[in-house]
């Protein structure tokens, strides 16, 4: 089964046309043609069937058959990790944690980041094609590039669970956990965090965590994470 976004697509709407690129996609690659059946999501829980009316590269029209609301699982996981100097690791996480559910991803710019700026309309597209690949209904979301005393003055008075993964912890994420909130991870660049990052965390009320006895690639330590939030409270 193929599973098309339609970001802009409304509960109440009875037709919906796709973009050019969607639209290309359909009928070029694919070869849907009219009264075929196809399967959509807005990104932001909601499900549709729709029957293809018009067929054509440039706009492909659907007529709307029913629309359901899908529920978020009752908690959410935010990973704020530093890109990694290779870009191509990076995007390996973007598109291996979408397809496991994430749900809000923060690049981070840390004292010891090796990468510094980021393409993000290219993340966005890894993102979309993950959402569809994997079949959900909800779309993570992506946060601009953040520098590190920014993210701490936006999460500061958050309810957010705040965790920082760091290979000297004593506790392992599973003790920590509660499922009572959010869950916010932070992951930091090939170097580590500072020690004044480490120490801002903790004054921030991050309480540190440990993934694995072994010392992960970062790109490793965010899929680890993710994997393991679902393991524990799921």
């Amino acid at each position: 089964m193929n599973l098309f976004y339609a970001p802009d697509l409304l509960p109440d709407a009875s037709r919906y046309v796709f973009d050019k690129a969607e639209s290309r996609h359909i009928s070029k690659v694919l070869r849907k043609l009219p009264g075929d059946t196809l399967q959509l999501t807005d990104g932001k829980g909601g499900w549709y069937e729709a029957i293809i009316i018009k067929a054509d590269p440039k706009e492909t029209m659907v007529q709307i058959r029913w629309h359901a609301q899908l529920k978020r699982r009752n908690y959410r996981i935010h990973v704020a990790m530093a890109p990694t100097k290779s870009n191509d690791r990076f995007e390996w996480f973007l598109e291996k944690a979408t397809e496991m559910g994430i749900d809000t991803i923060t690049p981070l710019l840390t004292a010891h980041s090796e990468r510094k700026k980021i393409n993000k309309e290219r993340y966005e597209k890894i993102i979309v094609a993950a959402m569809k690949q994997s079949l959900q209904a909800f779309k993570p979301q992506l946060n601009d590039m953040t520098s590190w005393k920014s993210f701490l003055d936006q999460i500061r008075d958050t309810d957010d669970q705040k965790t920082i993964a760091y290979c000297r912890a004593k506790q392992p994420l599973k003790e920590v956990l509660t499922g009572s909130n959010d869950i916010l991870i932070l992951i930091g660049p090939e170097g580590g965090f500072s020690n004044e990052e480490l120490t801002q965390a903790k004054l921030a009320g991050f309480e540190p965590v440990l993934l694995s006895p072994n010392r992960l690639r970062t790109e490793t330590a965010g899929m680890v994470a993710v994997a393991s939030v679902h393991l524990i409270l799921d």
